[in-house]
């Protein structure tokens, strides 16, 4: 891959897109915030590799609970092997100094009862903890492959930035994405690169949808 500086790093945005697309993951610590069901037993399954939790409220119809101490629930990683990315909520706890949430009251299942939650909403960083070497190389091979699919500026690119790409036979104008960059990107079924797709494979994200991601 060739070009200056600028024009390099818009290609690897581009490709860095796609793969992201493609996988539906994150391959950097994200802050995020997901809203997720809660199972009977109290397993909050997360739809991102979890680096950490800061918040965790019940989630009900018309508004949101008050945000549960730490105390209240544990998390998982799938960092770790053979964990599973999820908040586990302390169905068997209880604090009597918060109301509804009193040992009397049922604690934090009963506090969720109460309210009629079966959601919480969920505030962390999402993502790998780093980019793994076959995602960075995948991310090499694709940005090289857009670049090759280049089509020559149109007369008025010097008054915008980007780079025009041919994919498909269609011109695509990479934009400066500062003002969207936090919207989640929409599932694709392959970054535009076979070899690309197959070495991805593993990286799939095809489980639950992330809500709202901030």
């Amino acid at each position: 891959m060739t070009g200056e500086d600028a024009e390099v790093a818009a290609w690897i945005s581009a490709a860095t897109e796609r793969i992201t697309s493609y996988t539906q993951q994150l391959f950097e610590p994200t802050p995020l915030v997901v809203v997720a069901d809660v199972a009977p037993g109290g397993l909050v399954l997360l739809p991102r590799r979890v680096q950490s939790v800061t918040t965790v409220a019940p989630v009900f119809d018309g508004g949101e609970g008050t945000s549960l101490p730490a105390t209240a629930y544990r998390v998982t990683s799938s960092d770790v092997l053979g964990g599973v990315d999820a908040v586990h909520l302390r169905w068997g706890g209880y604090d009597d100094l918060i109301a509804g949430a009193e040992s009397y009251n049922g604690g934090w299942r009963g506090l969720f009862d109460r309210w009629g939650a079966e959601q919480a909403r969920i505030t962390g960083e999402f993502g790998y903890a780093e980019v793994p070497p076959l995602v960075a190389q995948a991310c090499a091979l694709l940005a090289a492959h857009v670049q090759a699919q280049a089509a020559p500026s149109d007369a008025d690119s010097t008054q915008a930035p980007g780079l025009n790409v041919d994919d498909e036979g269609n011109n695509v104008r990479i934009e400066d994405k500062a003002d969207d960059q936090d919207e989640p990107l929409p599932p694709s079924a392959s970054t535009g690169n076979t070899q690309v797709d197959a070495l991805l494979i593993g990286y799939l994200n095809r489980g639950h949808s992330m809500i709202g991601g901030i």
